[in-house]
């Protein structure tokens, strides 16, 4: 990698917030570009290359539409290294979420017969396509992950990244637990970190938008929630919110947790 790595920073269908971080790093900003030769970012700049080698390119949104699978497979190609940006990259996010209703159906519902004019496919995270070297979840992420992880790959290392619930973060911050004492329907126990309980530390109970911690024990959190009142649906669609690539795991697990 050169003393400037080529960067290449993109969408993919989806709110585009976490590009919008990234422009709002503010005085970092200016740090990371004059660190860098960004070649292309279509949020912030017109005119990049699209067609020249990348040593990172960082991609937010999900494969909704199937230009999205072609972009994404054509910036694999030119990248050595490839990361997923926010919850909707890394887990499909909001749009994975399971609904019981066709994809052409929503299409008719939302727009009408206008909605013939373009093409979906099922909402899947980058893994499904393509080898993803790095994961940052969030949504969006958080600033500081991204400054860290920026600052770590300009050493040529890839970044250490939060391997514990937001549990954690919530105890060592001593707000009072919302699932224990508060009864709450929290995700904390089994939802990835690196928020800082941001959720937990206004009273509110997290709600997974950060994606499952790895090895989470989904079955127990099912059993606790269960004792708090709440019932499989109401546990199913807090947990099929946000990660919808993960939904397979979270549900065997709710039946494990409902037939204890």
């Amino acid at each position: 990698m050169s003393s400037k790595p080529k960067i290449g920073i993109y969408g993919l269908t989806g709110c585009a917030g976490d590009q919008l971080v990234i422009l709002n790093c503010e005085d970092e900003l200016l740090d990371i570009v004059g660190a860098t030769d960004i070649r292309s970012f279509p949020m912030a700049m017109s005119g990049g290359d699209e067609n020249c080698p990348l040593d990172i390119v960082f991609i937010d949104g999900t494969v909704v539409q199937p230009k999205d699978e072609e972009m994404l497979k054509r910036l694999r190609e030119r990248a050595n290294l490839l990361i997923a940006v926010g919850t909707c990259a890394v887990w499909g996010g909001v749009p994975a979420m399971e609904n019981k209703f066709s994809r052409e159906e929503v299409k008719k519902r939302v727009y009408g017969p206008t909605g013939d004019l373009f093409k979906t496919i099922t909402p899947q995270p980058l893994s499904s396509f393509v080898k993803v070297d790095l994961s940052i979840s969030g949504c969006p992420i958080e600033k500081e992950q991204l400054l860290q992880a920026v600052a770590s790959l300009l050493h040529g290392d890839l970044p250490r990244l939060p391997n514990y619930a937001v549990c954690t973060e919530c105890k060592m911050a001593e707000y009072p637990c919302l699932l224990i004492e508060k009864g709450h329907l929290c995700l904390g126990p089994i939802t990835v970190a690196g928020c800082k309980a941001r959720c937990p530390s206004y009273g509110r109970p997290c709600i997974g938008c950060r994606g499952p911690v790895e090895e989470a024990n989904i079955s127990s959190e099912v059993r606790l929630l269960k004792e708090k009142g709440f019932t499989p649906s109401d546990i199913q669609n807090r947990l099929r919110t946000f990660a919808g690539a993960a939904d397979s795991l979270q549900m065997e697990s709710l039946k494990e947790g409902t037939n204890a």
